[in-house]
């Protein structure tokens, strides 16, 4: 072994922003498109932290052509004072130190959504420019960066209006991101929206412009509503079971608000927030709420003679039910800096204490919806228990047949993180996965026809369905309440289908069960669609793929080949079964040229509508986004 040295002055200290340019993934969570809005996020929660405290009633979001993007607002604006200890502008201070900002005490800021002062400060860093315009005072300042250094010094701009764009005070703040640090360089307007609508529901009266100069497109999103709002956007298509319930407490110096309304679908939906930040992970205001909703029903169902020697349990009386919980509170503990969860013990106990006071007096007065709710609760309670005679007789018939199902291709690699598992439409399909693939790391595994759709089920009735026994033995990591992702025998779950309009249509009945039933995959970015090629065109010994009609035309220009050529060969491929193994291989299955997306959501309530819509029991507005949508269908079979 080569010998090296190994001393102090090999020790590294990166200074001022360099730290997050080196590691941005340990900042902002990753470098991928959730990395590259987390940045925007970042901007907005700052000028929302002005609404908050009652400073600021008016925020615009504009992507501008060039991919930059402002955030602007009307509250107090940045200080541009001189900082004793730097002796710089406040504003520079913010912009180019971590952990900077007025939000380590609640003397400025009571609540707020930042609060380790590294955010805009990332936003600079990972930025190749960024623009900071303030207006203070009747005053107009500006001062510019490049990769988080400063290419000026804050100054006031002289003989300009010092509103600016109708602003009289705030800060507008425009930036655009490192491309040489982000894969993804274009933002998506429909994951601002997601983010910027969520903003709207939990502030009462703030205004939210969005505009996407790119599009033309312009939108301002105001809801007076508040919570109530935000639960009839989520059940829009759905049959509710009752009105909304909606209260908001101060306890402790912790601020609840909460609206739940159940329906008639078989899952839950959660939204958890706190200071307006995005929990997706829950924490502890999630576990408050939970334990809380289930000892209220049950106490309630048993002093009313509705529950009978039975017990509800978590998931019986959460079927159906989508609830918006939003806590703020003075100095909540994020798990991490992108603030996915909640880990302040103290709060558990107070969103428990406010639920149980305030849902049981809703249950008091509204007794038919108590009913309803406590007989939507007892139904799910016989669907589980008969679920799980149902899990317990796969289990068993899974030992006795050694576990694994016998229509698997399973592949030798041991390591979870290194397989890889095609899920393929068809025996004749799979006959030629099975060969082309690389049996080390490629596991097959073939379903018959189109499975159960899931939307319109139970969990008992799902387990009786043979395709859907086989898919969750496969995987190994059990299904509904009791998936467990460690368990998982394949990092990379791909759906092969057709690409005709069956293939969709299975490709779609296997994403809802997903969703549903093992929604984690898709969160954690597990499940993958194969795309397989359209056309094949063969002109002497070139072989060309394409994989839509324009790629197709496109690769007859190149070779200047003409349908009908003679010594040209052009297949057009109705199926995965008319692919030999070499070509299944080469196109779609080589990790070294193939195409596959990978499938996730931004948005859970927007997921769950279009699941609903296009999946569930009602015709009518399926119908209807049929007919908004017709216009953009390119692969139609007649």
């Amino acid at each position: 072994m080569e010998e090296t040295t190994y001393s102090a002055k090999d020790i590294q200290v990166l200074k001022d922003l360099t730290a997050v340019q080196k590691r941005p993934a340990m900042y902002i969570g990753d470098t991928t498109s959730r990395g590259l809005h987390h940045l925007v996020n970042e901007a907005i929660d700052n000028s929302v932290d002005e609404a908050l405290i009652g400073f600021c009633d008016t925020i615009d979001v504009i992507i501008h052509e060039d991919n930059s993007i402002t955030v602007r607002d009307n509250g107090r604006g940045i200080p541009v004072d001189t900082h004793g200890e730097y002796n710089l502008s406040g504003v520079e201070v913010v912009m180019t130190k971590l952990h900077a900002g007025g939000k380590f005490d609640d003397k400025v800021y009571k609540v707020a959504g930042g609060l380790h002062g590294v955010g805009i400060s990332v936003v600079n860093a990972l930025s190749t420019w960024l623009e900071v315009e303030v207006v203070r005072e009747g005053r107009r300042y500006y001062q510019r960066y490049e990769h988080g250094k400063p290419t000026c010094e804050l100054k006031e701009l002289i003989g300009l209006d010092a509103e600016g764009d109708g602003y009289a005070q705030g800060t507008k703040v425009t930036f655009k991101p490192d491309d040489t640090i982000f894969s993804v360089h274009e933002f998506d307007a429909h994951i601002l929206a997601t983010r910027v609508r969520e903003l709207a529901f939990l502030n009462p009266g703030l205004s939210l412009l969005l505009k996407d100069e790119r599009s033309g497109d312009s939108r301002t999103f105001k809801y007076e509503g508040g919570l109530v709002s935000f639960l009839e956007y989520i059940n829009r298509n759905k049959h509710v079971l009752h009105k909304p319930i909606t209260f908001e407490a101060d306890k402790d110096d912790v601020k609840v608000g909460l609206g739940l309304q159940y329906n008639d679908s078989y899952s839950e939906n959660i939204f958890s927030f706190v200071n307006n930040v995005k929990t997706i992970e829950g924490g502890k205001h999630v576990s408050g709420f939970k334990a809380a909703l289930t000892r209220v029903i049950n106490e309630y169902g048993k002093a009313n003679n509705l529950l009978k020697k039975v017990s509800l349990d978590g998931d019986d009386v959460r079927e159906g039910l989508v609830v918006v919980i939003s806590v703020k509170l003075k100095d909540p503990q994020f798990e991490g800096q992108t603030k996915t969860k909640l880990g302040n013990s103290e709060v558990k106990g107070i969103v428990e204490s406010v639920v149980r006071e305030h849902l049981w007096e809703f249950l008091e007065e509204n007794p038919k919806d108590a009913d309803n709710i406590i007989r939507k609760a007892l139904e799910a309670s016989r669907a589980r228990e008969a679920a799980r005679h149902a899990r317990e007789i796969v289990r068993k018939k899974d030992f006795l047949m050694d576990s694994l199902p016998g229509k698997l291709a399973d592949c030798s690699e041991k390591d979870p993180a290194k397989r890889e598992i095609y899920i393929v439409e068809g025996d004749s399909a799979g006959g030629s996965a099975k060969q082309a693939r690389d049996k080390n790391f490629q596991a097959i595994l073939p379903i018959r026809g189109k499975i159960l759709n899931v939307e319109k089920a139970r969990l008992d009735k799902i387990l009786k369905s043979n395709e859907i026994r086989t898919l969750v033995t496969a995987l190994g990591a059990g299904i509904g309440e009791e998936f467990d992702l460690q368990k998982a025998r394949y990092d990379r779950v791909i759906i092969m289908s057709d690409a005709d309009v069956d293939g969709a249509h299975i490709r779609t009945l296997l994403l809802t069960f997903f969703f549903r039933y093992m929604q984690e995959l898709v969160s954690t970015n597990h499940i993958y669609v194969a795309l397989p090629p359209l056309y094949m065109v063969k002109k002497r010994k070139e072989t060309r793929y394409a994989f839509s009609d324009e790629e197709y035309a496109q690769v007859l220009e190149e070779l200047d080949v003409k349908e009908g050529d003679t010594g040209v060969k052009i297949q057009r491929y109705k199926g995965l079964g008319e692919m030999n193994p070499d070509q299944l291989w080469e196109t779609t299955m080589n990790p070294a040229t193939r195409c596959i997306k990978r499938v996730n959501f931004e948005d859970a309530a927007e997921a769950d509508w279009i699941f609903t819509v296009l999946m569930g029991e009602d015709v009518e507005p399926r119908r209807k986004f049929i007919q908004e949508h017709a216009k953009e269908v390119i692969n139609l079979d007649i």
